[in-house]
């Protein structure tokens, strides 16, 4: 059902739009989570949001071992009491070959439901709460490029012009 899901690539507008929260929690999103996992590894990622393969709900999936078991997907995810800040750089599987260094909250909250529907409730900090930090935001259409100082959009500036130009930028069907 969903063999022909790609990432898509910064400027797709689908990437700049605010996620529906998930309803059904049915073999559908199993087997949606089970595709994005596939992608994910495919491309080297670490995290990967349902928006960046074109649909518009909220979920995720991440393993940031790389071990099969520790992939975890989260659905409808809330971060609450952010705590801190570190600076860490950032790639994105949406704006391939672009890494900057990226402000985020040092530990936070995560309130959200597996793919049968339980409830998630963890607090974690450092890498893992950056990888959930980055996939919220494009859960919220927000971004790397939003999140980018100045000196960061100055010095990609010639790879996003590109990504906008370029063919593989164009939305996918």
């Amino acid at each position: 059902m969903y063999e022909d899901l790609k990432i898509i690539l910064y400027p797709d507008p689908r990437l700049g739009k605010m996620s529906k929260p998930v309803e059904k929690f049915d073999q559908n999103l199993k087997d949606l989570a089970a595709r994005m996992f596939i992608l994910m590894r495919e491309n080297r990622g670490v995290g990967l949001a349902a928006p960046q393969v074109g649909l518009n709900i909220r979920m995720f999936v991440m393993n940031s071992t790389g071990k099969p078991e520790d992939d975890r997907i989260y659905v409808n995810p809330e971060l609450t009491e952010p705590l801190g800040e570190e600076e860490g750089e950032e790639g994105c599987l949406s704006l391939p070959q672009i890494n900057a260094n990226i402000l985020r909250s040092l530990s936070i909250q995560m309130n959200a439901r597996d793919v049968e529907g339980k409830p998630i409730s963890q607090l974690e900090s450092g890498y893992i709460a950056r990888i959930w930090q980055h996939e919220v935001d494009h859960l919220n259409g927000t971004l790397l490029l939003d999140r980018m100082g100045p000196v960061a959009k100055m010095a990609n500036r010639k790879l996003l012009k590109d990504d906008e130009q370029d063919g593989k930028a164009k939305p996918s069907k």
